[in-house]
């Protein structure tokens, strides 16, 4: 079988190319992983359209995806991995320490070549084992989504308890692992979205109260009449822009809130700094989705209590270019995968 690739081969478009070069071979403490499942997200999107919002940019040829899983081939020699282990791909070289440690150099998808490719080499410290109970397509969806949630939730600035309420904001990959963690840590969950019935998922899969913004603009206050008019402990704030004043309100004192995302056009706000003061609140933003050392922390999470991805749809690996067209729709909440 030949070493197949999806390819950025023009703004917002990628083509699927037999690589030139052969299957690769593993080196030392390394291992060939045969990739079975790709998760989308919305940093493809920005990258293929060459976005101005996305940090770094990809070039033409480049092949996209920061998130696979897959199956150990071929262990290299000293490999700590062996022939069968199902894995997730760790895409960059952060491996442990805070948050300075991160850095886009070499990070699969976005500076160095993704996972939509059928085969790879890859560091053995670079991967993580995916949970027993998951099938690939569902470990697919791990690092971006649920790393970035669960470092939101027990590593950031803010640290939640049980108890605490945590509200989400929409239903796409990180607010619903968002959910996931909190309920199984615990904790309450207040959940935002634009439909009824993209707020049922959200209650499936634990939300407490939800909230449809469309209803209700001035969702912060609402957020304030369902706790009783104390306010959230943590938002999880993954739309950016004006939902910031939203949030702002919606918190308590001393609360927290997580930056995690921009997925609206216009990403500036105007916003009373005497309320972030008077409120005693922590505003903090992330970015790289987490360490290795997290991931593997996450992964062993998502065992112990047996927590299951809200996945939109698997595509198939011959439709790839029309999973990136759903990705940027958004139209179902979770999860777009890919079989390779």
């Amino acid at each position: 079988m030949a070493n197949q690739a999806w390819q950025l081969t023009a703004p917002g478009t990628i083509t699927l190319n037999d690589l030139e070069t052969p299957i690769p071979k593993p080196g030392p403490n390394q291992a060939l992983v045969r990739i079975h499942a790709v998760a989308l997200n919305p940093g493809d999107i920005l990258l293929a359209n060459f976005s101005d919002k996305y940090p770094v940019k990809a070039k033409l040829g480049q092949i996209l995806a920061t998130d696979g899983a897959g199956v150990i081939e071929e262990p290299g020699p000293h490999s700590i991995w062996k022939k069968g282990d199902r894995v997730v791909i760790h895409p960059s070289k952060w491996l442990s320490g805070p948050q300075e440690n991160m850095t886009f150099a070499s990070f699969a998808g976005t500076t160095a070549d993704g996972m939509l490719r059928r085969w790879l080499v890859w560091d053995d410290d670079r991967l993580f084992r995916a949970p027993s109970h998951l099938s690939l397509e569902e470990a697919s969806t791990l690092f971006v989504a649920g790393v970035t949630a669960y470092r939101a939730l027990f590593y950031g600035s803010f640290r939640p308890q049980p108890g605490m309420t945590v509200l989400t904001e929409g239903t796409g990959g990180v607010s619903c692992f968002a959910i996931l963690f909190a309920k199984a840590a615990g904790m309450k969950v207040i959940a935002t979205s634009s439909s009824d019935e993209k707020l049922e998922v959200a209650r499936k899969l634990g939300a407490d109260a939800t909230i449809n913004y469309r209803k209700i603009p001035e969702w912060g206050q609402e957020a304030r009449n369902l706790t009783k008019g104390k306010g959230v402990d943590l938002v999880v704030d993954i739309v950016g822009g004006s939902s910031l004043v939203q949030a702002i309100r919606a918190t308590r004192f001393g609360g927290g809130i997580a930056v995690l995302g921009q997925l609206v056009d216009e990403l500036t706000a105007e916003i009373n700094t005497s309320q972030i003061l008077g409120g005693a609140l922590t505003i903090f933003g992330q970015a790289g989705s987490g360490s290795k050392e997290v991931s593997d922390e996450m992964s062993a999470f998502v065992e112990k209590h047996r927590l299951r991805p809200q996945i939109a749809r698997v595509f198939e690996w011959e439709e790839a270019d029309r999973a990136l067209e759903a990705m940027e729709r958004l139209e179902a909440p979770g999860k777009i995968v890919i079989r390779v």
